[in-house]
């Protein structure tokens, strides 16, 4: 609903409820996010000429690691001591919510060098990985404002949004609106998605300059992340009074991460603009112990 220069939120979080099991728009936005995932990589390996079995792989490692990155990026960075004091809640209040998206990072880097232990496709996997994690970034924001939560402070601007749904809005800022910065990141994030595709579909960045994309990536998400806390409400008490909050710290690493890898990709030749995908994929080296194997072109 929209009043006069405000638009009032009060949009119901859940999408279904089964026998009592509410099954909320903020985990479908996790689960689309992960599917698209899968089907990038699917179609990364059928243009490069990778085997199958390399996409399904990367979905196991990439997904579970994720997932319990964002769980344990959360109890570790904003709710620590709670989480010391009943560390079972850690997987019985999964439910409740709590997810970080600097521990989803974190979980996903490890899970990708895991991944890459045998194959040898470390930077291969994270420069194609930040093209889904841009329009992920997106879809999950939208599930925080599905969730009503995760929203900046007053604004008077005509877009504000009043989330009447959220006990945080209706105790410190009504009847003023605030910022929608769940829409500012999800923009920000498919603007880098946009640029990654351009990069790696019409540039062949990722070819020519193994890391460029990954470090743009990281900076198109996380340096949107830190500018955009300046006007985010803070999520957890410790935060108030920081002269920069939990996210925008977290955020630093990845940042300096994003400057080295494309400084990285610039200084290195550049591959020859004749090798085809299909002549590189073949290259790559499968090492398990003593034995040797090149995957076969396809």
């Amino acid at each position: 609903m929209m009043h006069l220069l405000t638009i009032t939120w009060d949009f119901d979080p859940v999408f279904l409820r089964i026998f009592g099991l509410d099954i909320r728009y903020y985990g479908l936005m996790w689960m689309l996010a992960i599917l698209i995932g899968a089907i990038f990589f699917d179609r990364f390996c059928k243009r490069e000429g990778l085997p199958p079995k390399v996409a399904d792989s990367i979905f196991w490692y990439g997904t579970v690691a994720t997932i319990v990155g964002a769980r344990l990026g959360h109890c570790l960075f904003y709710d620590t001591m709670d989480y010391l004091r009943e560390p079972w809640t850690i997987i019985t209040g999964f439910r409740d919510g709590g997810l970080a998206s600097h521990g989803a990072a974190i979980g996903l880097l490890i899970g990708l060098w895991l991944f890459s232990r045998k194959n040898k496709l470390y930077i291969w996997s994270l420069d194609r990985i930040m093209i889904p994690v841009g329009i992920g970034g997106a879809l999950v924001r939208l599930g925080n404002l599905f969730n009503s939560e995760i929203f900046g402070t007053a604004t008077a601007l005509p877009w504000g949004f009043e989330f009447v749904r959220s006990n945080k809005w209706l105790y410190e800022f009504a009847p003023a609106a605030v910022h929608p910065t769940q829409i500012y990141e999800a923009l920000c994030y498919l603007a880098t998605f946009g640029l990654l595709c351009w990069l790696y579909y019409k540039k062949d960045t990722a070819r020519r300059r193994p890391g460029i994309l990954f470090g743009v990536g990281l900076i198109g998400v996380f340096l949107t992340r830190f500018f955009i806390e300046f006007i985010k409400t803070e999520q957890e008490a410790f935060e108030k009074g920081m002269l920069l909050d939990m996210g925008q710290w977290l955020s630093i690493p990845f940042i300096v991460l994003g400057v080295c890898m494309i400084r990285r990709g610039l200084k290195r030749p550049a591959v020859a603009a004749n090798a085809s995908p299909q002549r590189k994929a073949a290259e790559v080296v499968n090492v398990s112990g003593r034995r040797k194997t090149k995957y076969s072109k396809r």
